[in-house]
């Protein structure tokens, strides 16, 4: 049966995506002629060809005179392409660019207004990581899961791949039988075994960006958290994930009161495999988290709240292209810190702040200075890939800013205009020029003093940090910095005060040292403070970024351990790439980790490393 097209497609989306601002230059459509707005799948997962392959269902809404619809594809293979009735349509793949790949185009009747599509993923989809059961913990059953963002999904999925063209889906997905199939989406249906395959149903009645579509396969067990809330993993992690996870309820409920209604359902999440590449993917209803964040003391739970923060920043309101792509994270950002301090306490909040604001003056430093283009929020990606945008920049200066304006209003004030934000545009692509206009209209009311005093322009479109930016609280890490400058006098470091800090304070510690030391202060460090031994990841990053700065070999042995055994790209690819640098000492060890643990990284990691010629 054709679905209801969303009343609100006309009257609002289709005016933004008239607009320059909403010009996507990472997708082939061309929404205001022909536009998907819900994709139906059918689809079979083989792991002997590391394939997902069936049928993919479109409905379509299309100006009378449109001619054809153009999807965005990436090494798909379409077998064929039909209407509605079953009558074969005329389509054609065009060239395939190195980021994008190619335009499907397909010729439409004056009626139609269904395809169907049937297709295979290649085997080497980019967005699609297939596991062979000893890479995975239970050591018995095949894994796969996917990360579309921000522009993977167009390798398993023939649809248009923009954030700005949001679309309603559900899907039916045959597994092998003894294996578990997760959607980002809720079940429709209780699964069904027979003849050897197991059948899943899910769907998604809300409209979402492509790139939130995902899937996870494996041998998966669930353990509820609370009343909307609950964790997928595999069965011999479940009782670490839940236990970390412990306060996912008290997050849920003090997002809410910050910034409205959660409109999701559910909660759940996903503790993947650790080649997962990121940290976490704010997937809707089920958020994919890298197993990395469980220390065992809940210390790493920052990233829960972020993936969380999202159901509204990102997922309500998304980027409607990735120039914008701070509007999802910088505003993500800003709001966990805001539950972190709701949850934790305002000395934690203000801690991870000025972390993150010492992140942003590193990123920015390294990317060439303050006046480097990519240090504005809204960026010139056009030919690039969009993961270039992929930045503290979006992260931490889109968070300053928020944060920045709430100094100036008033937190009473700026949280009212938040909630409202999120109320006004949910469902819907926002861009730079639409949050600017609502902050205009809905905050500042005509005010010219307190336009003077935002300076909102400069933050959005000019590099660099505005002057009237809120930096940290310096008093946050006094301690630690004391010590730090105790460190670096000459002192030994001090086990006792290491062993009452929390992560943060630990990671401002190793963070704030001199990036040359000798190899007695290393010994010393490492051998008072165990470092080589840490099972907090971030501490653990953290060390070794200091020891590959300085040829430090008693940490080597840690070192291929930690790059062995996951592939999270955010500790990965730093450290493989200083090691590469360095021709003498670390370019051998980066090139035997790398060819033995090349196999277990997701492709998205392996197209960042692969570049450097290690094998």
């Amino acid at each position: 049966m054709p679905r209801c097209r969303s009343p609100s497609w006309h009257a609002r989306i289709a005016p933004i995506l008239h607009t320059a601002d909403a010009r996507d230059v990472h997708s082939y459509a061309r929404p205001l002629e022909a536009r998907v707005h819900h994709v139906a799948l059918d689809l079979a997962v083989d792991f002997a060809s590391r394939r997902i392959g069936g049928t993919a269902t479109l409905d379509i809404e299309r100006r009378p005179d449109a001619k054809q619809i153009v999807l965005d594809s990436k090494g798909l293979e379409i077998e064929s392409i039909t209407d509605a009735e079953g009558e074969p349509l005329q389509w054609q793949v065009g060239a395939a660019h190195e980021h994008f790949g190619s335009p499907l185009a397909i010729a439409l009747r004056p009626d139609t207004k269904r395809i169907a599509i049937r297709y295979k993923s290649a085997p080497e989809a980019g967005a699609l990581q297939w596991l062979t059961p000893a890479q995975t913990a239970g050591k018995q059953r095949p894994y796969l899961f996917s990360q579309g963002q921000a522009i993977e999904n167009r390798t398993w999925i023939p649809t248009q791949d923009s954030p700005g063209i949001r679309q309603s889906w559900e899907a039916v997905i045959r597994v092998p039988a003894g294996l578990t199939a997760v959607m980002s989406a809720p079940r429709s249906a209780e699964p069904i075994t027979q003849g050897g395959e197991s059948v899943f149903s899910f769907k998604m009645p809300h409209s979402v960006a492509s790139y939130m579509i995902a899937i996870g396969v494996g041998d998966l067990a669930f353990q509820p958290l609370g009343p909307r809330s609950g964790v997928w993993t595999e069965p011999s992690m479940l009782k670490a994930a839940a236990a970390e996870l412990g306060d996912t309820e008290k997050m849920i409920d003090s997002a809410e009161a910050l910034f409205g209604p959660y409109l999701w359902g559910r909660f759940d999440m996903l503790v993947l495999p650790p080649s997962f590449p990121f940290g976490g993917m704010e997937n809707p209803t089920l958020t994919f988290l890298t197993p990395t964040f469980i220390a065992g003391d809940r210390s790493l739970v920052s990233l829960v709240a972020h993936e969380l923060a999202h159901s509204w920043s990102g997922n309500l309101s998304t980027n409607a292209t990735w120039a914008d792509f701070w509007l999802n994270e910088g505003t993500t950002t800003y709001a966990t810190y805001r539950i972190m301090e709701a949850i934790y306490g305002k000395e934690r909040a203000a801690q991870q702040y000025a972390l993150g604001f010492a992140s942003l003056m590193k990123e920015i430093d390294s990317i060439g200075g303050m006046n480097h283009p990519d240090t504005r929020l809204h960026l010139d990606l056009e030919g690039r890939n969009p993961d270039e945008g992929l930045t503290e920049i979006a992260y931490e200066k889109g968070a300053a800013f928020l944060r920045t304006i709430e100094s100036i209003v008033g937190r009473e004030r700026f949280d009212a205009w938040l909630k409202g934000w999120f109320n006004r545009h949910r469902f819907e692509p926002v861009t730079s020029a639409i949050f600017l206009a609502d902050i205009r209209d809905h905050l500042v009311d005509g005010d010219k003093e307190l336009e003077r005093k935002l300076m909102l322009d400069d933050w959005v479109y000019k590099p660099g940090i505005p002057s009237n930016v809120v930096r940290p609280d310096p008093k946050a890490f006094a301690q630690v910095d004391a010590a730090v400058q105790s460190f670096v006098a000459g002192n030994p470091a001090n086990a006792a005060a290491w062993n009452g800090w929390t992560t943060d304070e630990r990671l401002r510690f190793l963070n704030n040292l001199p990036r040359k030391l000798p190899k007695p202060r290393l010994e010393q460090l490492n051998a008072a403070l165990k470092l080589n031994e840490t099972r907090n990841n971030e501490v653990l990053y953290a060390w070794l970024d200091l020891a590959v700065a300085n040829r430090f070999d008693p940490a080597v042995s840690a070192l291929e351990r930690f790059l062995t055994t996951q592939g999270r790209r955010k500790f990965v690819r730093p450290l493989i790439e200083a090691l590469a640098k360095d021709q003498q000492w670390g370019r051998p060890i980066a090139q035997r980790v790398y060819r033995q643990a090349r196999a277990s990284y997701h492709p998205i990691t392996q197209r960042d490393l692969d570049r450097l010629g290690l094998i």
